[in-house]
């Protein structure tokens, strides 16, 4: 079956384009042109991922974004004509999986689309251990969720992968270009500032004091380290 992507935003060309390039990309395409009707057609369409717009009317895509968190962990490429830090952290804090800039050709987005349903899918864990475990901290694989004293931690597709790749490798050193390169794609090799800011939003999560870490180390001038046992 083809994955499903869900296209939110106002701009009724680009979705009919846009819906048009997915859809003989090999994509099966659903469309909404607001905020609303986007949270809607999540929850008939189940999509594999959603492409969302920020700047709409009424309900804008940070809100539509908080509201698809707070039901679902669903990938999310945002797009926006804003590309300034403080919009890329604000779109990360709430979960986002990439952020693309317009104008954007057809062609990148949905190299991003397909870098990320990749990056999410469910991981092969045969002949692997499916549990990894350091401290009170475990990570099952096979179900894909991660714990922390016997906790339930929420954590986006994106986190979820971080993770399992720092846990991995826990006591080795991991360079930026490496980490980014581990979990966003060989496409995202030179996009170094997605680890900065995701390490920061993982340590909120799992670290019982993030100011302090316990699991997630910088070594600095190399790169980050997770806590090895």
């Amino acid at each position: 079956m083809p994955a499903k992507i869900l296209l939110i935003d106002d701009d009724e060309s680009l979705l009919k384009l846009l819906g048009r390039y997915l859809s003989d990309a090999g994509y099966a395409v659903t469309t909404a042109d607001n905020g609303a009707s986007g949270l809607q057609q999540l929850y008939q369409e189940q999509p594999n991922l959603v492409v969302l717009d920020v700047m709409m009317p009424s309900l804008d895509g940070w809100e539509t974004c908080r509201r698809i968190r707070d039901m679902t962990d669903v990938p999310i490429i945002m797009l926006t004509v804003k590309g300034e830090e403080p919009d890329k952290l604000k779109a990360f804090r709430l979960g986002v999986d990439d952020y693309v800039t317009k104008p954007f050709s057809f062609a990148e987005l949905a190299a991003r689309v397909g870098a990320v349903l990749q990056r999410v899918g469910q991981a092969d864990v045969q002949g692997q251990e499916s549990r990894l475990q350091v401290g009170d901290l475990i990570l099952d694989r096979q179900a894909r969720v991660a714990s922390r004293g016997g906790e339930t931690i929420d954590l986006t597709p994106t986190e979820f992968k971080l993770l399992t790749t720092l846990m991995e490798h826990a006591g080795e050193v991991i360079s930026p270009e490496n980490l980014v390169t581990a979990v966003w794609g060989e496409d995202y090799a030179d996009a170094t500032g997605y680890v900065r800011r995701y390490i920061w939003h993982l340590r909120q999560k799992i670290e019982p004091d993030p100011a302090k870490p316990k699991y997630i180390f910088n070594e600095r001038g190399f790169g980050y380290r997770f806590r090895a046992g």
